[in-house]
């Protein structure tokens, strides 16, 4: 059936379904994170930086700090005071191996990657299962998707929230002219959780 052909009524249920999906994924990964956080001792905002960083490690595009910072919409500042508090506690160690001996990358320190990789593993184990039931093509398309959300998150964040609030002509009585159009899609505006990490 086409797109044209579909019942509305369905086609909206189906997408709130999914954006609902997201949403409770999101939600248990950030309770997943924070598990993390107590098994290392850390807080939840400095274990969800490490986890950052050890993913990176895994898909061979280690972290600078600055990379860092936008993973976890934290201001430069705050990204080095987190920093220093990892690389105290041992977790984490920062190199120069770029060929512009300015750049600093972030490594996880061999006391830490082991702990990880026992907490990660039964995640990244019961995921492997769960996208094994999946042809290639249909993974594709879940990919293309995923990607287009975050695409379409990133500008309006760029561009309509980029001032933290809605952008709208405001009419007399103190709403919007958009204000129709957010009551329709308002089910649809995820939480602030990043889906996603290692052993994804």
């Amino acid at each position: 059936m086409s797109m044209e052909e579909a019942d509305p009524g369905a086609l909206e249920a189906q997408r709130d379904r999914l954006m609902d999906g997201l949403r409770a994924f999101g939600a248990n990964y950030t309770e997943f994170t924070q598990r993390f956080a107590t098994w290392l001792g850390l807080h939840s905002t400095d274990a969800a930086a490490l986890a950052e960083i050890l993913y990176a490690e895994d898909q061979g595009v280690p972290l600078s700090p600055a990379r860092l910072s936008e993973r976890i919409s934290l201001s430069s500042g705050a990204t080095a005071s987190l920093l220093n508090r990892l690389e105290t506690a041992g977790h984490i160690v920062r190199t120069r191996e770029h060929t512009d001996r300015r750049i600093v990358t972030l490594r996880s320190s061999p006391d830490v990657r082991p702990r990880a990789e026992e907490f990660f593993g039964p995640y990244a184990q019961r995921m492997a299962v769960t996208m094994a039931r999946y042809s290639p093509a249909q993974l594709q398309q879940f990919e293309d998707f995923v990607t287009q959300l975050r695409a379409t998150m990133d500008s309006l964040l760029a561009d309509e929230y980029d001032e933290r609030r809605p952008r709208g002509s405001h009419t007399g009585n103190g709403t919007t002219a958009t204000a129709h159009g957010e009551r329709q899609h308002a089910r649809a505006l995820p939480p602030r959780t990043r889906p996603g990490g290692p052993g994804s």
